[in-house]
């Protein structure tokens, strides 16, 4: 057993670690109290009055089997970074946002079997799982191997530059792009009074809403370790916008299939894109320009939009 003799006392209360750490704690939130009762109810009454209801199912299907493959594979992902960490303070946040994806990933399980196996059962549907290969495109598996081969070299390589290249690919491409536009652009699509042409679904709602709050806190994290990196260990700059540049035709790959097949979902092509495109420029900016200070975590994980709560 090592203990760093360094410290007067095992943690530093003002590192960042332990401040996302405590947010994390002081926000638990059970994925198994969600009431998703009212969201097969007007799932099936949607479905059974709609003249493409095929293709709207379809749809709603393949974003939920998609987040929880997602989900389920930066649980499995983040082991690496948790092991080539050597700060106790980062250890112990990083031990909540393993718990985190995998609460995530249990949400997504109980959508499946309480929401999607019901309507199907009630319409007449085949049962459909969400580990079917039909949900997803090769872009989609690419780009979630290359995460899992970034956060892998840390245990052989755990080199500055090795760090910042896992953290492009994890926090701010695969949760800072992708996820984080495709929940808000579903988010907003059933929220309540949102889209009167679309269901309500309280319950998918709300489990955005807590999955969102946590990938801001996750995303905060990350923008922070590169922004240490750049500062105090002199990683280039250019390294980051070349790491997130190489994976942008992977995630346009996954989001131009998802933009065409939902088109008449909620926000507009556009709307996504200048959201997804606002939000990376800003976070750019924040790690890249020494004047520029990332947000404190209460910030990052308060939503705007249709994602208060």
């Amino acid at each position: 057993m090592e203990l760093d003799s360094n410290r007067e006392l095992q943690l530093d209360r003002g590192s960042t670690g332990t401040r996302y750490y405590r947010n994390a704690v002081e926000r638990h939130w059970d994925p198994g109290e969600i009431d998703l009762s009212e969201d097969s109810e007007r799932l099936i009454e949607y479905l059974q009055t709609t003249e493409d209801s095929d293709e709207v199912f379809d749809v709603v299907r393949q974003n939920i089997a998609r987040f929880g493959a997602g989900e389920q594979a930066v649980t499995e992902d983040l082991a690496p970074l948790a092991t080539a960490l050597d700060n106790l303070d980062d250890q112990m946040f990083l031990t909540t946002q393993i718990y985190e994806e995998a609460k995530h990933t249990d949400f997504f399980d109980r959508y499946w079997r309480e929401v999607i196996h019901t309507a199907e059962d009630e319409l007449g549907y085949e049962r459909s799982s969400p580990t079917d290969p039909v949900w997803y495109n090769d872009a989609y598996d690419e780009l979630f191997e290359r995460n899992e081969r970034a956060m892998e070299a840390l245990l052989d390589d755990p080199t500055p530059d090795t760090f910042a290249v896992a953290y492009c690919h994890y926090h701010l491409t695969i949760e800072g792009i992708l996820a984080q536009t495709g929940y808000y652009g579903m988010q907003q699509s059933f929220a309540p009074d949102s889209h009167p042409e679309l269901p309500s679904l309280p319950g998918l709602h709300r489990g955005f809403t807590k999955i969102r709050q946590d990938e801001g806190r996750h995303v905060g994290f990350g923008m922070t370790k590169l922004k240490e990196l750049i500062t105090e260990d002199g990683v280039d700059p250019t390294l980051l916008s070349e790491t997130v540049m190489e994976l942008m035709p992977l995630v346009n790959g996954i989001t131009a299939e998802e933009t065409e097949q939902n088109a008449e979902l909620g926000p507009t092509p556009d709307e996504l894109r200048a959201y997804a495109s606002g939000k990376h420029t800003d976070r750019m900016e924040q790690i890249t320009d020494a004047s520029e200070e990332i947000p404190d975590v209460e910030t990052l994980t308060q939503l705007d939009g249709a994602g208060a709560d």
